[in-house]
């Protein structure tokens, strides 16, 4: 699974530089993103509905939270 620490970055950082990863990735490969913009709540799951990637689990770590995604199709 890969990895990408985007802690520290504010909107919409977190969400581009996921985007750009995944695009990286083949698809149905896994992403973990660590993200501690609150505004990530909203933005990750919102990017992955309109992206057609699979937000498979979503999960707190203290201030940081932890997503790990599915690259969809596209």
């Amino acid at each position: 699974m890969e990895e990408l620490d985007a802690t520290g970055l504010l909107c919409p950082l977190p969400v581009l530089k996921t985007r750009k990863h995944l695009l990286a990735l083949a698809p149905g490969a896994l992403l973990r993103v660590r993200t501690d913009d609150p505004v990530a709540v909203v933005d990750m799951p919102h990017f992955c509905a309109e992206a057609g990637h699979g937000l498979e689990s979503q999960d707190e770590d203290g201030t940081v939270m932890i997503w790990v995604i599915r690259r969809g199709a596209f």
